[in-house]
């Protein structure tokens, strides 16, 4: 006979693992805040506000994003051609949970200041 609260406890730890290995990585976060806060940006902007990502890296970061539809990317008809970059619908949903971490991550960072 299956246990309830056994089959709940495993549903909650599959979907825990499954929102760490969509948003894993130190820049995702970084990224989606930055595109939450600012709406729609374009590569060079991003990387300006990332602090410290490569190119290489934030293109691979957005890559990921994009293929888990948390972001999409237009090729705008400039010259130069620009990229930018926007929130999908579905990416508004991490806002909450990018929130939370901004704020647990200053309490944890004054916590070991006053160590």
């Amino acid at each position: 006979m299956s246990n309830k609260k056994g089959d709940i406890n495993k549903k909650n730890i599959l979907a825990l693992r499954d929102g760490i290995e969509l948003l894993r990585g130190k820049w995702k976060f970084c990224i989606l805040h930055n595109l939450q806060n600012h709406g729609t940006m374009r590569f060079k902007d991003l990387q300006e506000m990332a602090l410290g990502i490569s190119p290489k890296v934030l293109s691979k970061e957005l890559k990921e994003l994009e293929d888990n539809l948390l972001i999409t990317r237009t090729v705008n008809n400039t010259k130069p051609i620009t990229v930018s970059y926007a929130l999908t619908a579905h990416a508004k949903e991490t806002e909450e949970v990018v929130n939370a971490l901004i704020k647990f991550g200053l309490k944890h960072r004054n916590k070991i200041k006053t160590k």
